[in-house]
């Protein structure tokens, strides 16, 4: 047995399938299990940082077997400062990144913190409030000070699905061939052909038996709060609408079979994808809730 350092990191996005791919990675005998899901090494502030003890970035009593070690903390590709005290003091490490539709990636985010707080949470109005024009790569002035990082976190929800300026900002610090760019939608319905991309990034073997596919981590059937509108869908859709174009340009993934891109190009009747989410929430007063 000896010391493992961490040779790759899940680093986004929340509500995008990153607990059921480190379970399901965990089940590979050449990956070693991390203390915890989320490690959140990379997500403190500096001044934190700078009293780390950087060499610990590892589990002491790896077996010969294993080949690689991460963690999954999504919260590295939003945070302002996180990827770059990772390329600081981890350069080399390869990195996944997973992507869901924005919407309802925001949809699902907003049921769980309800679920678990419904009367500390941010009801939805809330969650949708705050759209900066771009990603940022810095902590704004707004949330700085005492409990900024908290606010920041709060007032989140939208900018999380901005995802041309995160893999924008990725690139910037890390090249190409370090990232590993997934599609939620294709982990649920190809879960083998993903873990085979997967285990190619990080080195490993293939998988041999595949493990079941588990989703982790399910939405509350049922939240108190303001359901959303359809009106609420198309502002949300074109303000992401820049944010998808280049994440196509930057990943050269398609994004055609996501909620907001079919929104965008009229496929899906906007209040009629309200009210699909609004019973999926157990939010169907204030709405005809018809066939």
């Amino acid at each position: 047995m000896s010391f493992l350092p961490f040779s790759f990191s899940i680093v986004g996005v929340q509500k995008a399938g990153t607990s059921t791919l480190q379970w399901m990675l965990n089940q590979h005998p050449e990956v070693a299990r991390p203390p915890r899901k989320e490690m959140g090494w990379f997500d403190v502030d500096d001044a934190t940082w700078r009293t780390v003890d950087h060499a610990a970035y590892g589990i002491k009593h790896a077996q010969p077997i294993h080949r690689a070690l991460g963690d999954a903390t999504p919260r590295y590709l939003l945070m302002p400062g996180a990827l770059e005290r990772m390329h600081a003091d981890r350069p080399d490490l390869s990195l996944i990144a997973i992507f869901r539709d924005p919407i309802d990636r925001l949809v699902s985010q907003w049921v769980m913190v309800r679920d678990r707080q419904p009367d500390r949470a941010p009801d939805w109005p809330e969650m949708i409030q705050w759209r900066p024009d771009d990603f940022p790569t810095e902590m704004p002035a707004q949330f700085e000070g005492p409990g900024g990082r908290a606010r920041f976190m709060r007032a989140s929800g939208v900018i999380r699905g901005y995802y041309g300026g995160q893999v924008r900002h990725g690139l910037s610090l890390f090249p190409r061939d370090q990232w590993l760019f997934l599609d939620f939608a294709e982990l649920l319905s190809e879960p083998a052909k993903t873990l085979d991309t997967v285990t190619r990034h990080i080195d490993v073997g293939r998988f041999k038996p595949y493990p079941p596919l588990k989703k982790l981590m399910a939405g509350s059937p049922q939240i108190t709060g303001t359901a959303p509108t359809g009106e609420d869908l198309m502002v949300l859709a074109k303000a992401l609408e820049p944010e998808l174009a280049e994440f196509v340009a930057l990943t050269g993934r398609s994004v055609d079979h996501w909620t907001t891109e079919r929104l965008l190009n009229g496929e899906l009747d906007p209040d009629e994808q309200a009210r699909v989410y609004a019973r999926k929430a157990g939010l169907t007063s204030g709405w005809e809730d018809t066939p």
